[in-house]
């Protein structure tokens, strides 16, 4: 449900004429209603947005034009997903760089009085499967902001001069809308300026996205995620807030990452070494599914108990792939 704040706000942005603030909230109330499970009135109350977005005036109070808007599409997905920080298994470092970013934002109104802003422009890098995508769904789960993936094969446009400018709305619309966005393999605009076939175009639309992330200074959070981190342009490390490396899972956080997921199952783990072996060097993601495997056949066992060797035996293809 709405929150009385959320109410307020929206009325407020309805009768001052703030269609860009009105959109905003009501993507909000969405995401909330997502988070709460209701997903099906979230999906409705985004159609019933995305169909509004054409009757919107030439031009909102923050100077966003509706055919901007228009633009987005394909570049922008609103992702209705509610991950808490306790429903996931992140190294300690990982958690710990979360963490600040969770406090600060909640204390942001302490900080600006002393001339200070939460860190909010981050750097993921990993590899694939280790943490990047679920964590900024965290963040915006735990922050209570919409969340948002720049689709960047929507976004690369084929004909010279395109991206810069879509790039261009989508931080506009970034300015104007308070949320989390991931760039999720963003090696594929923030290369080194050196690399690829037609440089020319590379350095055009890094330089324009440089830009564009150095003059924005909203309250959003944005997060370029990538597994190449060598590849990125060198300057582009000085411009953010925080950088953090994803890596594969420790035996500890293998142990927890197990436990978490039988929560609601029968198991004991009698050769954790052997689990240890078989999951070595596979990534979070790869663990899950294994888990998921063997608490399918829980369920269609109609016992509910996780067979040990069964999670092995899982794991192990996993690791031949």
């Amino acid at each position: 449900m709405a929150t009385a704040e959320q109410i307020k706000n929206l009325i407020r942005a309805h009768y001052q004429n703030d269609t860009g603030r009105f959109q905003s909230i009501s993507l909000q109330i969405a995401a909330n209603e997502a988070r709460s499970g209701h997903h099906k009135l979230a999906k409705e109350l985004k159609s019933i947005i995305d169909k509004g977005s054409p009757a919107q005036k030439n031009f909102d109070k923050n100077g966003m034009s509706a055919s901007n808007v228009n633009e987005l599409d394909g570049s922008l997905q609103l992702k209705f997903t509610s991950v808490r920080k306790n429903e996931i298994v992140l190294s300690s470092s990982v958690q710990e760089h979360l963490d600040k970013v969770i406090t600060e934002h909640k204390s942001a109104a302490s900080l600006r009085e002393f001339g200070l802003t939460p860190r909010r422009k981050l750097l993921f890098h990993g590899l694939p499967g280790t943490g990047k995508t679920i964590s900024a769904s965290m963040l915006a789960t735990e922050l209570n902001m919409p969340f948002y993936a720049i689709l960047l094969d929507g976004l690369m446009s084929k004909y010279m001069g395109e991206t810069a400018a879509k790039l261009r709305t989508i931080f506009n619309f970034i300015s104007n809308n308070q949320a989390v966005y991931l760039f999720d393999e963003f090696d594929s605009i923030g290369s080194s300026r050196g690399q690829g076939n037609d440089v020319g175009e590379i350095k055009r639309i890094l330089n324009s996205f440089l830009v564009f992330f150095e003059e924005e200074q909203s309250n959003s959070i944005v997060i370029a995620a990538t597994n190449h981190v060598e590849s990125l342009d060198k300057a582009l490390f000085r411009r953010f807030d925080d950088i953090i490396e994803f890596d594969l899972p420790s035996e500890d956080e293998i142990k927890r990452l197990i436990q978490n997921k039988f929560l609601l199952f029968k198991f004991k783990i009698h050769k954790w070494d052997a689990i240890y072996d078989a999951a070595q060097g596979l990534s979070y993601a790869e663990i899950v599914k294994a888990c998921d495997d063997a608490a399918k056949q829980a369920v269609l066992n109609n016992n509910k108990i996780v067979d040990e060797s069964f999670l092995l035996l899982s794991l192990n293809s996993k690791t031949k792939l």
